[in-house]
C-alpha cells in the first residue's frame, strides 16, 4: 500500500502528538496529584489537535477533517 506524504506525515504527527498527550497527562497525575481520567485525556488531545492544525500541521487536519482555517 502507498501512502501520500502527506499522509504520512500526518499520521507522525498524530502518533507524536499522541504521545505527548499522554505525557503530559502522566506528567499532571505525577507531579500535580490529578487521577487519571480518560475524558480529560481525549479533551487535551482534542485541544492539541486545533491546536497542531492551527500551527499548521496539514498532514493532521488531512487526518482529522478539520479545517485549520475555520477556528472551532
Amino acid at each position: 500500500m502507498v501512502v501520500s506524504s502527506t499522509t504520512r506525515k500526518g499520521l507522525n504527527s498524530l502518533i507524536s502528538m499522541g504521545a505527548w498527550t499522554l505525557w503530559r497527562r502522566c506528567n499532571d497525575c505525577v507531579f500535580n496529584g490529578a487521577s487519571p481520567n480518560l475524558a480529560a485525556a481525549l479533551v487535551m488531545a482534542g485541544e492539541e489537535t486545533r491546536f497542531w492544525n492551527m500551527a499548521g500541521a496539514k498532514g493532521l487536519s488531512l487526518l482529522t477533517g478539520h479545517d485549520p482555517m475555520e477556528g472551532d
